[in-house]
């Protein structure tokens, strides 16, 4: 496409399906060699053979901090650099007030939150040293608004929008900009359970129909796509975010100001 990321290293957690994977492919597309990092082997390593030679897999899991360490230092060893660390995996969280668990809290706050936090801890470390770079996390509009995500969910989201905020201000001076994307309702296989859980054609069979249900859910007449990320992500991870920092790019169509209810789901 072009060579807005030309030379430019990127981390992508959460890279085998979704946004993820529709960043990686922007990315790889606009010049950067990208380490794809999820847990699905097979999806992973078949996605890199396709990309080519600027596009690697590494599994990791985001709920272990040593994972994403590892996951640093193959760019510093490989590379000698990085550039852009995309926070993106995350998942359903479940928990409400009347029945949540502890251990409902600490898996929440383990795979939204922590990932965050501890993929920013040792990007940083390498930016620092290489002077500077640009963080991004996934964050949600259920972090800014009643009925955009279960209880849980919005709670570690929000987290993840004020760490951004912080962690802006105290990068910032050493070159490091840290910014957050806030999807509306976006037609990815997290509604399900993620695209391991079924086959490539049920997948896009289910995709199809969410489409068509989330297209009713936002004052822009049709439905957000994995696609309409992967910009904001190029945007902030190239020079021409350069004086964005801590801010938070809510990417919903609107629907953060006119709607309440949760999304339908494809059955």
């Amino acid at each position: 496409m072009g060579n807005r990321l030309q030379g430019k290293v990127a981390i992508i957690t959460g890279a085998t399906s979704g946004i993820g994977e529709a960043t990686a492919r922007r990315f790889v597309a606009e010049g950067a060699t990208v380490i794809m990092a999820g847990r699905s082997t097979e999806r992973g390593e078949a996605l890199a053979k396709e990309l080519g030679e600027r596009a690697l897999f590494q599994a990791a899991d985001v709920m272990r901090e040593a994972d994403i360490a590892a996951l640093v230092d193959t760019a510093q060893a490989r590379f000698g650099r990085l550039d852009c660390m995309f926070n993106n995996a995350g998942g359903n969280t479940p928990g409400a007030l009347e029945t949540v668990t502890e251990q409902e809290v600490d898996y929440a706050m383990k795979l939204l939150y922590g990932s965050a936090l501890f993929g920013i801890k040792h990007a940083a470390r390498v930016m620092v040293a290489n002077g500077g770079g640009s963080i991004i996390n996934n964050s949600s509009i259920a972090a800014h608004r009643l009925g955009q995500g279960a209880m849980l969910y919005s709670c570690a989201k929000a987290a993840v929008s004020h760490l951004t905020r912080l962690m802006g201000v105290q990068l910032g001076p050493q070159g490091i900009r840290v910014n957050s994307i806030s999807p509306g309702a976006i037609a990815t296989p997290i509604f399900w359970g993620g695209a391991s859980t079924t086959t490539d054609e049920v997948n896009q069979k289910r995709l199809a129909k969410l489409q068509t249900n989330l297209a009713h859910a936002t004052p822009t007449p049709r439905s957000g796509v994995a696609d309409d990320i992967a910009n904001a992500a190029l945007f902030l991870a190239s020079d021409e975010g350069s004086f964005v920092n801590c801010h938070d790019l809510v990417v919903d169509g609107g629907r953060i100001w006119q709607f309440n209810e949760r999304p339908r789901e494809a059955s």
